[in-house]
């Protein structure tokens, strides 16, 4: 079987630079742009179930590849993205300059650290996991359309690699990663791919 990874397309926030979290943020007219790029690439994927996080752009993402597919689209609150906490709406910039304790935590042991008023990446990929082995257990094609911070925790567990090298599994946005389970292996092939975007 096969799951394929989808981060949402752009948002008016990824183009500011600015922190999303949960913040319910809708595509840019670009993201549709990317969003409809990427549908046309998964055209012709056998893709047998669509599981979405709750949050808009992720929905819009999905909405525009399944119009090649018509299949229920099923949000998925497990798939949020992690909860930024205090830090919802600030500017990467705003975060270096008032946040430098904080930001060297992060750098040194990502995996345990907790956003002020949020979640860690432990909890992250807790919740998120839960998810993917109900989609395992269903044994079906599965699209999977998320953010960077859930998808990075999922591919490190599949990847079998530690929560603080994360970064090594962070994806950009409008990207696809498929994950191959073939006899109890694990095969990534592409990964964060977004060569449809360049056509």
């Amino acid at each position: 079987m096969q799951l394929i990874f989808i981060r949402h397309g752009e948002t008016l926030w990824n183009k500011e630079g600015r922190v999303q979290g949960i913040t319910d943020v809708e595509l840019s007219d670009e993201g549709i742009k990317q969003a409809q790029l990427l549908a046309l690439s998964l055209k012709n994927h056998n893709i047998e179930a669509i599981l979405v996080s709750p949050l808009k752009r992720a929905i819009q993402t999905a909405r525009i590849i399944n119009e090649f597919h018509n299949l229920d689209i099923q949000t998925q609150c497990e798939l949020i993205e992690l909860d930024a906490g205090d830090f919802e709406g600030l500017s990467f910039r705003e975060l270096m300059n008032d946040q430098k304790e904080f930001l060297k935590k992060w750098i040194t042991n990502p995996a345990s650290v907790k956003m002020p008023n949020g979640e860690s990446l432990i909890e992250v990929q807790n919740r998120a996991w839960c998810a993917v082995e109900k989609i395992i257990g269903g044994g079906k094609n599965t699209l999977i359309v998320s953010h960077n911070f859930t998808i990075a925790a999922i591919l490190c567990r599949l990847r079998e690699i530690s929560l603080d090298e994360f970064r090594r599994s962070c994806v950009d946005t409008a990207s696809k990663t498929i994950v191959r389970l073939e006899n109890n292996k694990t095969i990534i092939d592409p990964f964060n791919d977004r060569s449809h975007l360049f056509p």
